[in-house]
């Protein structure tokens, strides 16, 4: 089990790699930009605007909260 969490955390931090190394913006952004003169925060994805808004404060705590509780587990913490 802890090998597909190692794969799959790594994954999601390359993914912010690329996001950090592209001003924290998305790189596709720009193409998606090229067809449309909409720039409202959902512009380029298929979210809500107050959850496009905020993904990455979302979903960002949802990622850190899930790699404790999957070090907890390792740790023998909790069960």
């Amino acid at each position: 089990m802890y090998r597909q969490v190692i794969w799959l955390t790594g994954i999601v931090l390359v993914e912010i790699l690329v996001l950090v190394l592209n001003g924290w913006q998305c790189p596709l952004s720009g193409v998606a930009a090229r067809h449309t003169d909409d720039r409202r925060n959902n512009f380029d994805i298929y979210l809500p605007e107050w959850l496009a808004r905020h993904n990455k404060l979302i979903f960002g705590s949802l990622f850190v909260l899930g790699e404790a509780v999957v070090i907890m587990r390792w740790r023998g913490w909790i069960g």
